[in-house]
């Protein structure tokens, strides 16, 4: 039996977010990574994830506009979440995005900010494991 989770990361493309991005899927060492740029976001690889990261450079990027359509539309309640942007207006386009569809979002991270990505990975993905013992019964 494979107890191996699924990530799923989308970007929209910008350099800065490809680079968030790989270091995010380099945190998920126990996780298998999806990485895609929202344009080749379908709804059915949000289905199969565990856990879900969104970057944008900017505010509302075009590219974007499926995912945040398919995020109006789903109920993901109590799965978790990270958004990660290079703006203040970014990160809180993306997280009214993922408002609707009840994911657990967890504090956004700018990536301006040299945060320690491997941290905040992992504080995401403890929300995973915590869901996942509550619905266990334990």
């Amino acid at each position: 039996m494979n107890d191996k989770k699924n990530a799923l990361i989308v970007i929209d493309g910008a350099e800065s977010t490809r680079k968030m991005a790989a270091a995010i899927a380099a945190a998920l060492k126990n996780f298998s990574v999806v990485t895609l740029t929202a344009g080749e976001f379908s709804g059915t690889h949000i289905l199969s994830a565990d856990i879900c990261f969104f970057g944008a450079e900017v505010p509302n990027p075009p590219s974007f506009a499926y995912l945040s359509a398919v995020l109006h539309h789903i109920n993901l309640a109590g799965r978790p979440c990270g958004v990660f942007s290079n703006s203040t207006s970014g990160a809180e386009y993306l997280r009214n995005m993922v408002h609707d569809s009840e994911l657990a979002l967890y504090p956004v991270v700018l990536m301006e900010g040299k945060s320690d990505v491997k941290k905040w990975t992992e504080s995401v993905t403890a929300r995973l494991k915590k869901r996942q013992n509550i619905q266990a019964g334990a």
